[in-house]
């Protein structure tokens, strides 16, 4: 296209037309708009980034500016979700499916690589979000505002060995009239038209957790239930009051509600003695060279939030988003920890907080929470994590904590705590020092201890997980 343009020019150079120039600009911007992709706002597949971004951002932000010098309009709208309607639906009609077809496009398929050549999970995670914020609204309808309130779990099924389509499908598999939704989603290897997906294809699972507010009070508002019909439904709501129980349980239990146990008391006594022991000058005892202290294994990043990166409803920051931000510094701490390149295992209960306005400031701090060796063949487990050559691996859990200040720097809150597990080629381990340390390797334990117990029936071969 370049080519031809610059010809056009040469040539208009001998012919008097006054406007050769003008008309020479206007190609040249003709050809820029015309490389510019349609919606490109986040890398979010454009399949599912139409259903979320539906307004542009300057008319959004025109139109807010408008509302606000006329405060009646909010007024006028105020209890829109009261003609909300709340009655049964079966869990197909909030079922959606999406393929993601990389091994047929290569243009796409850049768009989700990394420099290995690897899937970029984090681009994954942002998809997964989106599409749960489909679902939901299929679910719930358009006179609410549905938001992420957590993450319960993202798994490594079967880890992806070559480039394919990729088939993302869910739907809503609990919710009982209350504000809340759990989402289940589940992303494979595209089967052929009119074939179902074979277990062993499936990649990856995971669960959200989705709450709806009234646009306008914010306040949580009721929603229809499911209704189950087959025994396969009936299984996935099960599991589904099983989770929202167990997730009730541990808020009552938790670290700010209870002390820790008399087991974990113990452990932490006797980290504390060992720690005496390797400054105590006449103890020949010293701290091994692949234990490391938590305080040194922070990272840190801030950035300000671009209007690019919003949710369906414009002001504030797309859940998915984060997800990609939290996932890549966690990464990143667990190589640095490590020194070697993690492999993804999965992404622990995680929640989101407080929303993460448009124009603010993200402030996000990784730590190296708990470590522990990787089960080997006969443990027991189901998993086999042991190195082919006989070598150590370790488990390394990484806590990610986000906060939000406006560019003001006036106002701080907490947006979430994500909870990422990898798989690193050494034998490593950390260890904590202060109370509030030892408090995060408790909760991180705790957490790995949860782990462990879900995965004792879970089957999946050598080389658990995806490397980033």
């Amino acid at each position: 296209m370049v080519g031809p343009i610059l010809q056009l020019s040469h040539c208009l150079r001998h012919v008097h037309i006054p406007q050769y120039s003008q008309l020479v600009k206007y190609l040249v911007v003709l050809r820029q708009f015309h490389a510019t992709p349609i919606k490109g706002t986040d890398g979010v597949f454009k399949g599912l980034t139409e259903m979320r971004v539906r307004t542009p951002w300057i008319d959004a932000l025109r139109k807010k500016q408008e509302e606000s010098r006329d405060s009646s309009q909010h007024l006028g709208a105020s209890g829109s979700s009261s003609n909300q309607d709340l009655t049964p639906k079966k869990m197909s009609d909030s079922y959606h499916r999406v393929v993601i077809p990389l091994a047929r496009d290569p243009w796409l398929l850049d768009t989700y690589l990394n420099a290995q050549g690897h899937i970029r999970l984090g681009t994954v995670f942002m998809d997964l979000d989106a599409l749960s914020g489909v679902i939901a609204y299929k679910h719930t309808g358009e006179n609410v505002t549905t938001v992420t309130a957590a993450v319960d779990r993202i798994t490594i099924n079967h880890p992806l060995k070559e480039l394919c389509d990729l088939e993302l499908s869910g739907q809503v598999t609990f919710a009982t009239g209350r504000s809340s939704m759990e989402i289940s989603i589940q992303v494979a290897r595209a089967a052929e038209v009119d074939s179902q997906v074979k277990q062993e294809e499936v990649l990856m699972t995971c669960a959200f957790t989705m709450v709806s507010l009234d646009p306008w009070t914010k306040k949580p508002v009721p929603i229809c239930p499911v209704k189950v019909e087959t025994a396969e439904e009936k299984r996935l709501f099960a599991l589904g009051e099983k989770n929202y129980n167990m997730k009730k349980t541990r808020a009552k239990t938790g670290l700010r509600k209870q002390t820790p146990n008399d087991e974990e008391s113990d452990l932490i006594h006797a980290m504390w003695l060992q720690q005496l022991e390797y400054h105590d000058p006449n103890n020949p005892l010293r701290k091994p060279p692949n234990t490391h202290y938590m305080s040194t294994t922070t990272l840190h990043s801030s950035q300000i939030m671009q209007p690019q990166y919003r949710n369906r409803h414009n002001f504030m920051i797309f859940g998915g988003y984060l997800l990609k931000t939290t996932f890549e510094l966690a990464f990143c701490a667990a190589a640095a920890f490590s020194h070697s390149r993690p492999t993804f295992l999965s992404l622990d209960p995680s929640t989101f907080e407080n929303p993460v306005p448009v124009g603010s400031v993200l402030y996000l701090s990784a730590i190296v929470a708990y470590t522990e060796a990787a089960p080997t063949p006969g443990s027991g487990t189901g998993v086999h994590e042991g190195g082919s050559n006989g070598k150590q691996r370790t488990r390394v859990q990484i806590r990610v904590d986000s906060k939000v200040r406006n560019i003001e720097h006036g106002e701080t809150k907490p947006t979430g705590q994500f909870n990422y597990t990898f798989l690193v080629e050494r034998e490593i381990r950390v260890v904590p020092q202060t109370y509030s340390e030892f408090m995060i390797w408790v909760d991180a334990r705790r957490r790995a201890e949860r782990a462990r117990e879900s995965l004792t029936n879970v089957r999946v071969g050598h080389g658990e997980g995806v490397t980033e």
